[in-house]
């Protein structure tokens, strides 16, 4: 500021004294774990790390086996009540279908005219319907949903 008032120029000269010795030689950095503490730490975070993956692999394992078991132990329901739908939306087709052509001559439910649609090897075998035949008289709407929600699942 002396410079600035005065108008004098002024050179930039070093401190009185002198600037400090210039550090060159390494700084030695504090160790907190020596090597046989962090090879202590890692082999028993390793140690305690297998033993805790194996008991959760045995209670995984466990868990699988039981979930199978239960799906093993409930198909056979599941199938038997979704042939039980089945056949009782196959009835429901057949009495519409009964319903619908009533007034046809020579109309037999189940056949084109007196000609049987299926050739089967016996009367008795049950062939599962196709899905347009399973809905041939539902509403149009809830077929399109049921439609979607088959083709997406």
């Amino acid at each position: 500021m002396d410079a600035a008032t005065t108008g004098k120029k002024m050179q930039d000269l070093p401190p009185k004294g002198g600037y400090g010795p210039i550090q060159i030689e390494r700084v030695k950095l504090r160790t907190i774990l020596g090597a046989k503490s962090t090879m202590a730490i890692f082999l028993t975070t390793t140690v305690v790390g297998f033993y805790a993956y194996y008991e959760n692999h045995k209670l995984v394992r466990r868990q699988q086996i039981e979930k199978r078991s239960a799906r093993m132990a409930l198909l056979p329901t599941l199938l038997a009540e979704r042939d039980r739908a089945v056949l009782k939306q196959m009835r429901r087709n057949r009495d519409l279908e009964a319903e619908l052509m009533k007034d046809v001559d020579r109309w037999e439910v189940g056949t084109y005219y007196g000609e049987p649609i299926f050739f089967l090897d016996d009367e008795n075998q049950f062939r599962d319907p196709l899905y347009w035949e399973h809905f041939a008289h539902a509403d149009p709407d809830y077929l399109l949903e049921r439609t979607q929600r088959h083709l997406v699942t």
